[in-house]
């Protein structure tokens, strides 16, 4: 073959390469998400009281958090725990995980589902769920959760992605892959509720209206960042 014919080929393969790697680089995530976002504290943004629930400090401690301190410190930008109460005697814990990149496996978000049996919890159900808000739906997941024979919590958690609701698996990884083509490092949200309650259905039942009071009781740019409704 010619030596002309080798080098035209040559120099066509290469500015081939040349543009893939161009292009592979444009498509590389640059902007982060959290940075966008600008500077919050979910202590502020997360309402403190509202209708007949507010905050009960003395039962902060009894909040299970299946996951050691070490690595929630290692995960998470930021966390609330928080324990309410409402004028019935009802009481909810509420615990908050933001995380301000996931785009690194390593400090992704830990789902309920896998750290709870890593700390000794049986999760005997697993399913998904809704909970309808005027502004729309929120897609959750719900467990029933056991440790040992003696406590019983009702789990219900979702995730949000960017800004987006996400129950994990490929959903999430659509969404990272959206957000990935605008040239977006996504963060992420991990809001999860639970009760004590031996009966779950009941707990999830309180769940629901803690759920939709707490959120309506959000500003709307607190109600889009962490349940992904407008």
């Amino acid at each position: 073959m010619p030596d002309a014919v080798l080098t035209r080929r040559a120099a066509i393969a290469a500015i081939l390469m040349a543009g893939a790697a161009a292009g592979g680089q444009a498509m590389v995530p640059t902007k982060r998400m959290a940075l966008l976002r600008g500077a919050f504290k979910l202590e502020d943004i997360v309402p403190s009281s509202f209708g007949t629930w507010r905050v009960d400090d003395r039962s902060a401690t009894g909040i299970v958090n299946p996951q050691t301190e070490a690595l929630l410190n290692k995960l998470y930008s930021q966390l609330l725990d928080r324990s309410y109460v409402d004028d019935q005697g009802h009481r909810v814990m509420l615990s908050i995980a933001y995380g301000a990149d996931q785009a690194d496996d390593d400090v992704q978000l830990h789902y309920p589902e896998v750290c709870y049996p890593a700390q000794g919890f049986k999760v005997s159900n697993n399913r998904t769920g809704v909970v309808d808000m005027p502004e729309g739906e929120i897609r959750v997941r719900r467990l029933d959760t056991q440790f040992a024979d003696t406590y019983f919590e009702p789990v219900t958690y979702w995730t949000i992605i960017g800004d987006q609701q996400s129950l994990g698996g490929f959903d999430r990884k659509l969404l990272e892959i959206r957000h990935g083509l605008r040239g977006e490092i996504v963060d992420g949200l991990l809001f999860r509720v639970s009760t004590r309650d031996r009966n779950y259905e009941e707990g999830f039942n309180v769940q629901n209206g803690f759920i939709r009071e707490i959120v309506r009781a959000m500003t709307p740019a607190a109600r889009k960042q962490l349940a992904g409704l407008a």
